[in-house]
């Protein structure tokens, strides 16, 4: 082994290092905030976000200590997963319990979703009138 190659192993070393102490960390704060969030919307977010860049740090973490080039294509596979279905399942989670009431309205700073349910009730509430005619 040439001293350039050690130091190369060294810094590889430390970065993955650090992307595993901060991926480990973003998941261990996503925990935390899945326990304390006071409501649905909070821990979905809490979910989410630093879930999936946590995960990302972890798998860069794994690939660079592989040290080979085969493992990056899997990895990434992995992390495109979970980047495309994490956010969706939060949109699904998060419509369901907005229409259930599982949420606190006093936390909310602005409700998009609510005049779209008025309209979508509305539209309801006037087809069950003329279909009983």
């Amino acid at each position: 082994m040439s001293p350039d190659s050690t130091a190369l192993d060294a810094w590889v070393d430390v970065l993955s290092a650090v992307f595993m102490i901060v991926g480990a960390t973003m998941s261990l704060g996503a925990a935390i905030g899945l326990l304390r969030f006071p409501d649905l919307l909070s821990r979905m977010h809490s979910a989410t976000k630093p879930q999936v860049l946590g995960l990302f740090l972890l798998l860069a973490s794994i690939g660079l200590q592989m040290r080979t080039w085969w493992v990056w294509p899997v990895l990434l596979v992995a992390w495109i997963f979970q980047l495309l279905t994490v956010p969706v399942s939060a949109h699904m989670v998060g419509r369901a319990g907005y229409r259930t009431k599982h949420l606190h309205r006093e936390l909310l700073t602005s409700d998009e979703l609510e005049a779209v349910v008025q309209k979508a009730a509305a539209k309801a509430a006037r087809e069950d009138g003329s279909g009983d005619g």
